[in-house]
């Protein structure tokens, strides 16, 4: 089994014990990124459209650090504090991907780590 740990800077540094990502042959096992500044592991300032912004910037830094990019995520779950925000996060996620789109869930949650409102985790195939 070649299984290696991906890390980056340019992402929030874990708060427990889990890894970035995982990269199991081709195969790339994003963890959960919420909002979080990763030079101050602070939430980043602003509304919903702000952090899930954050979210992806966080989610394309993991993705390149394992040699890829957000374009090679086929599979996202996005979980949302207030599935309200489900339109505000298709708007802006037509921002980072183009079609052929990922597969996608949008769950509800009733409460996320930080006191976020949005965290999303995928899987990212390397050919």
């Amino acid at each position: 089994m070649n299984k290696s740990v991906i890390s980056t800077d340019q992402a929030p540094a874990a708060i427990g014990p889990y890894s970035q990502a995982v990269k199991l042959g081709d195969t790339v096992y994003l963890s959960g990124q919420i909002p979080l500044v990763p030079d101050t592991m602070t939430l980043v300032d602003g509304d919903i459209s702000a952090q899930v912004h954050q979210v992806f910037r966080n989610l394309r830094a993991v993705c390149e650090a394992a040699g890829g990019s957000l374009q090679d995520i086929v599979k996202l779950n996005i979980f949302l504090t207030d599935l309200s925000h489900f339109a505000t996060v298709n708007d802006i996620m037509t921002e980072y991907f183009v079609q052929p789109y990922p597969a996608r869930a949008a769950i509800g949650v009733a409460a996320l780590p930080k006191g976020a409102n949005v965290e999303m985790d995928g899987v990212m195939g390397l050919a």
